[in-house]
């Protein structure tokens, strides 16, 4: 009974540490299942940041493949402006301002009415040119008249001249011969008397004679007097062009007391009201005429493949709605800098390369509205699509 009971007992304590193992291995099985399972959660953390990373420049890499070959066949930039034509409008004559009928920002069209100058003191010089070659075209056909008299006068006057002289030397032969008759007979053949009136007579033909070479010889002057009263008809037409041309001046003053639009356009700056007093090349105002283009200043390195007739479509800051479509139509032949008031000097010694800018001219076809007109100035992102 004894040892029964004591080979029970022992293998009763043969079996508790058995058991013992097994408990100890039933618990420390559930804390090898939360290591085993911490240690799985732990190693997908520490790789997710690198999927991640990996992910993002995957799609950096697609997204700037596309950019760039969206992008490869085009240039813009965002140094550009609007600009176009402005006709400083400035009086060509003096005086004060009678009539203004344009205010800031109107649109006008080719003749219209702008203003009005005093026209009195230009009318009365006007009326005073006038009077002057009136004066003219009566003095000149004076001289006409003085010169058709002196195409008759004077050649009638020569061949009088001459049929006297002749006269006078046919009565100075008669009066030498009745000289010698009286003086080559013998005395008591005739009478002192005689004799003394046939020295008188010669005498007297002598006298007649010089008076008539004198008159001829002022009668053979007559070429040189026509001349000189033709010289007379021409200084008065002369005369009466300055006057024709001093009527002109005096009446183009006098329309250019009215200045009229010389183009359609927008009124801008203007600086003139009524009554004012204005001289003679003071601008006034400026005229804004359509077409309005671009002037875009793009980079040296933007360039290469840039040519005229290239498309551009156009946005402008200050309507973001708005976009416009043109094309190049040039190049400037030069920098930005190149043009400048004091252009770079490089030969001095502190050279810095600096990538220099080129002003595109770039025209809008299509897009621009008719009520809506741009103007000079805006801001504009033009970009430029290559062939």
């Amino acid at each position: 009974m004894n040892e029964g009971e004591e080979s029970s007992t022992q293998a009763g304590h043969q079996e508790e540490p058995g058991k013992s193992e097994d408990r100890s291995n039933g618990d420390d099985r559930p804390d090898q299942k939360e290591s085993e399972g911490t240690g799985n959660t732990r190693k997908p953390r520490k790789k997710l940041p690198l999927v991640i990373l990996a992910v993002a420049v995957v799609a950096i890499g697609i997204g700037a493949f596309f950019w760039w070959f969206s992008t490869r066949n085009q240039e813009s930039t965002d140094d550009a402006y609007t600009d176009g034509n402005a006709i400083a409008i400035a009086p060509k004559v003096s005086g004060y301002v009678v009539s203004l009928a344009i205010n800031d920002n109107v649109y006008v069209h080719k003749g219209d009415l702008l203003l009005v100058i005093d026209k009195r003191d230009y009318q009365a010089r006007v009326d005073e040119a006038r009077a002057q070659l009136g004066l003219a075209d009566a003095q000149l056909h004076a001289a006409e008249v003085q010169l058709d008299i002196a195409r008759v006068q004077y050649p009638a006057a020569y061949r009088q001249a001459q049929a006297e002289t002749e006269s006078a030397r046919a009565d100075l032969r008669q009066a030498e011969k009745d000289y010698a008759r009286e003086h080559g007979v013998d005395l008591r053949a005739t009478t002192q008397q005689n004799v003394d009136a046939a020295d008188a007579r010669a005498a007297t033909a002598r006298a007649n004679v010089r008076q008539a070479d004198a008159r001829l010889a002022t009668a053979a002057l007559v070429p040189d007097q026509i001349r000189q009263a033709t010289v007379a008809v021409e200084e008065r037409r002369e005369s009466v062009s300055q006057a024709h041309a001093q009527l002109a001046q005096a009446e183009l003053n006098l329309g250019w007391c009215e200045i009229r639009a010389p183009a359609d356009g927008w009124v801008t700056r203007r600086n003139v009201q009524l009554g004012s007093y204005l001289q003679a090349g003071t601008t006034l105002f400026s005229l804004v005429t359509p077409p309005v283009w671009v002037v875009a200043n793009y980079k040296e390195s933007q360039l290469d493949r840039m040519r005229p007739g290239d498309k551009v479509k156009i946005d402008v800051d200050a309507y973001p709605s708005l976009e416009l479509h043109g094309h190049v139509d040039s190049v400037q032949q030069g920098s930005g800098s190149r043009f400048s008031a004091f252009p770079a000097e490089n030969a001095t010694g502190n050279f810095v390369k600096i990538v220099q800018r080129v002003p595109v001219k770039i025209v809008i076809d299509s897009g621009m509205p008719k009520d809506h007109p741009l103007p000079f100035g805006l801001s504009v992102e033009p970009t430029v699509y290559f062939k």
